[in-house]
């Protein structure tokens, strides 16, 4: 009675507010796993042999000679993906940075450079005594010229595994100790979900630990699986990945073929995970998901399909929501399925048959994150939330909603043990910056992170962000450390029109990407590979904890992350205050026996640092099941969501209040700028293009190795997919090497023909590293980076995020000669006085 009461009366207020069939790395696995038993740390012949971690996986490694000569998949990891066989070429890649580098216009002229000049590739060799004076010369001038509003440090997403090294945190600690910064708020993976689902179901969600594979296997009758390609993305973990959650889909494969679980896949393309399960696949017009989404909505209040008690119990706002499933209001449209249908193209009945399906069984439905990386990405995101609290099924097990589980193995259950801790990123107790100042000049200090290029082009500019008016700062300089921003932002010519207006651009990392080759001062870290570290032995499922034990010695002239920062502290006198007072590998011995007295309390055995650094690993046993929601199921009261009312909210009167035109207090169908099928833009470009997570890599990690190129690469390009429909009609064959273009750019690809892929429907996947043929405006990618072609807006005013996926796009076969590749190798060095220095080999 307390809860309904409770509900009522908040409902009250809310009243008043009004691609291939088997896995390849499955395939390596078969291929490695006996050879990797083998290598049993307590087993005679392991001289030589030391164990590591990636992202896509730990592994044991032969050095002979101070040089890597062999690597194996760690013997507790039965699903080893392909992408590990580039991680020798990650070592003694042809892209290494080798040595402090000065781009040379602004070695001559500093801030006063030519800045169109960048990326033409032209730098001048320095020592890092004067590398790093020149970098904290310029820092001082930025903060006694301006203050901290001019000075952006760029570090989210994804970085090398490891908690000592951890590139950002010594980035942001060092710089912290100088003076104050701009930083950034959201990311680019889930920019628009992360922030639309506290306000729907209280937390983020697509970080979340899922319901437990177990459970979803016995108890789910219906999987519904939304833009979601698990069994290509699983191949990476935030932290050393363990793959375990390839042995459910295995099994999942075999409840498919024995009908005791249907699985249905709502996606443009054929993804590998449907083809590899063997399931349903239903086709639907891309960016559309909303349409359908709100038909079978108006099905199940249709046909009385709908939990009315658990709207009743759980949830807040479907009174304010179904007057616009009517037609009531806003556009006056009635959503029902014949309406959908004419947008998304699915018929009306099968929309009636998906719904009265799964609103009869257990239904489990899953989304991935593409979806939500499209203008309005926000609306798909709730209205899936909708539809699950609709079924009745959030916090049963097998039932309710997931944003995570094809992410860092989600769904293993967790052990339950602790994970070592990291380099601190903050300022010590009672420290304060060399320059102490909070004077923004009325610029925001936090600003959207997709919105960075925004500050460069719009300077001053007042924003809407998640509530927050945000004023961007035009800030002078900018600091990548183990941060590719020039592969994971939008529309690679605005970047070059933004970039006129920065005075100075570092860049620290151990390969010439193009934020590299697009900076003014690059700083050659290591490789995880060659210093000693210490990680996470799977992100979720917290199975052990992993030696990182330091492969070679750091190649050429780099420094790791630790090294180079502390030295950069000295400038201040401050390094024993950045290190504490302890070297690398004091560090990681305290990170580890930290997390072994944490465990200990747990009662959970983990041998002291030297035994464990010897033998390299320590793992813990798996956890217990768990079903995500159930206790907010059990007891709402005690267990309320995060969200304003702490039920789950169909209506919010929180972003109803906050007036965005572009995500209002409930979900809306929005049409997008651009959408093919007969949307805006698809007369002149009628093909939409997929820049999805590639199979073959971790984003831009590994692109370097020419071992996998090899393997995937069509004319050393990038391969772009397309249907045999569209490519007939452009005269293209299998193998062609074709132009893809837009009004924002061009790009060089090769072309794969494939049924996976409908008609107007392509993909190239994101991660490859640009490569133009000048530092030009408009020049021509000779690789193939899909980020050439996509649209850089916002989602919306409430999250700000990145929009990739709203992109449209023409294809023709290239004609005459192909300029040569040139996103890989080192920079030209030269001399002051512009003689060209030939690179050692």
């Amino acid at each position: 009675m307390i809860q309904t009461t409770r509900r009522h009366f908040l409902a009250g207020l809310a009243t008043l507010g009004a691609v291939g069939v088997v896995p390849a790395s499955w395939i390596f696995a078969s291929r490695v796993v006996k050879a990797a038993d083998e290598l049993n740390p307590d087993a005679k012949g392991m001289a030589g042999w030391k164990i590591s971690g990636a992202h896509w996986g730990a592994f044991r490694a032969r050095v002979e000679a101070d040089r890597v000569v062999e690597i194996q998949p760690f013997e507790f990891d039965k699903h080893p993906t392909d992408i590990l066989k580039g991680t020798l070429d990650v070592i003694y890649s042809a892209s290494r940075v080798r040595y402090p580098m000065v781009r040379l216009d602004w070695y001559k002229n500093r801030e006063n450079s030519n800045k169109a000049e960048r990326g033409d590739n032209r730098f001048v060799r320095v020592s890092w005594d004067e590398a790093l004076d020149l970098l904290y010369a310029e820092l001082e001038r930025i903060q006694k010229n301006y203050g901290p509003w001019a000075l952006h440090v760029g570090n989210v997403g994804w970085r090398s595994v490891g908690q000592v090294h951890s590139c950002g945190n010594h980035m942001l600690r060092a710089i912290g100790m100088h003076g104050r910064s701009v930083g950034t708020a959201g990311d680019y993976s889930t920019g628009a979900g992360q922030i639309i689902l506290p306000y729907v179901l209280g937390s983020t969600e697509v970080y979340s630990q899922g319901t437990s594979w177990e459970v979803i296997l016995r108890e789910t009758k219906v999987l519904f699986m939304i833009a979601n390609d698990p069994v290509k993305n699983l191949q990476v973990g935030w932290n050393t990945e363990t793959h375990e959650a390839y042995e459910y889909w295995g099994q999942l494969k075999q409840k498919v073929a024995d009908k005791s679980i249907r699985v249905i896949c709502l996606d443009p393309v054929k993804s590998k995970t449907q083809n590899f399960l063997g399931c349903e696949h239903l086709y639907i017009n891309p960016m559309t998901d909303v349409a359908l989404m709100m038909a079978m909505v108006h099905t199940m209040w249709k046909e009385n399909l709908y939990d009315k008690k658990f709207l009743e119990t759980y949830t807040l706002g479907f009174e304010e929501f179904l007057p616009y499933i009517k037609g009531e209001t806003e556009d006056k449209i009635e959503k029902t399925p014949e309406w959908a249908a004419e947008i998304c193209g699915i018929s009306a009945e099968k929309i009636r048959e998906l719904t009265r399906l799964m609103a009869k069984n257990r239904t489990q439905i899953m989304v991935g994150w593409a979806i939500q990386r499209q203008q309005h990405g926000e609306q798909p995101y709730w209205m899936a939330a909708i539809l699950a609290a609709m079924l009745g099924q959030i916090g049963l097990p097998g039932g309710g909603i997931s944003y995570s589980h094809h992410y860092s193995s989600v769904g293993v259950s967790s052990s339950g043990a602790s994970m070592p801790g990291a380099f601190p990123l903050n300022l010590d107790t009672g420290r304060t910056p060399k320059y102490d100042t909070n004077n923004y000049d009325g610029y925001s200090s936090v600003i959207p992170v997709a919105r960075v290029i925004d500050a460069l082009l719009e300077p001053g500019k007042e924003i809407n962000f998640n509530g927050h008016l945000v004023k961007l700062p035009p800030y002078k300089m900018a600091i990548f450390s183990g941060c590719n921003q020039w592969h994971r932002h939008q529309q690679r010519n605005r970047m070059k029109e933004a970039y006129l207006n920065l005075e100075t651009v570092v860049a620290v990392d151990y390969n010439w990407t193009a934020t590299c080759r697009f900076a003014d001062i690059v700083l050659p870290a290591c490789t995880p590979f060659e210093r000693n570290d210490i990680d996470a032995y799977g992100s979720y499922s917290n199975r052990g904890v992993i030696a990182m034990q330091k492969l070679v010695d750091p190649l050429y002239h780099s420094r790791s992350d630790f090294d180079i920062w502390q030295d950069f502290t000295k400038r201040m006198k401050r390094d024993i205050e950045y290190s504490r007072g302890m070297s690398e590998m004091q560090w990681v011995e305290y990170l580890y026996e930290e997390c072994r007295a944490d465990n200990l309390k747990k009662d959970f055995f983990m041998p002291p640092f030297s035994e464990f650094w010897e033998k390299g690993y320590v793992l813990f046993p798996k956890g217990k099941e768990w079903v995500r929601h159930a206790d907010f199921r059990d007891d709402p009261e005690v267990n309320a969501l995060g969200t304003p009312s702490g039920f789950i909210e169909i209506f919010s009167r929180k972003l109803a209040s906050f007036g965005y035109p572009d995500c209002k207090g409930h979900p809306i169908w929005m049409e997008k700028v651009e959408r093919s099928m007969g949307g805006p833009g698809s007369e002149k470009y009628p093909l939409w293009l997929q820049s999805v997570h590639p199979d073959t890599r971790l984003h831009s990690q590994t692109c370097e190795s020419e071992t996998r190129r090899s393997e995937y690469t069509i004319h050393g390009r990038e391969p772009v997919y397309l249907s045999p429909q569209d490519a007939q009609k452009r005269g293209i064959k299998h193998g062609d090497l074709v132009r893809v273009f837009n009004d924002r750019g061009q790009l060089l690809a090769g072309a794969y023909i494939s049924d996976n892929f409908p008609q107007n429907v392509i993909r190239i996947q994101e991660g490859a590293w640009y490569g133009p043929t000048g530092p030009e405006i408009g020049a021509l990618d000779t690789y193939g980076d899909p980020n050439t072609l996509t649209l850089d807006v916002a989602t919306s005013e409430l999250a700000q995020g990145p929009s990739a996926n709203t992109c449209l796009v023409e294809i023709e076969k290239f004609t005459g000669n192909a300029p040569a590749v040139t996103s890989f190798g080192g920079p030209i060095e030269v001399f002051v006085g512009g003689e060209v220095v030939k690179r050692d080999e």
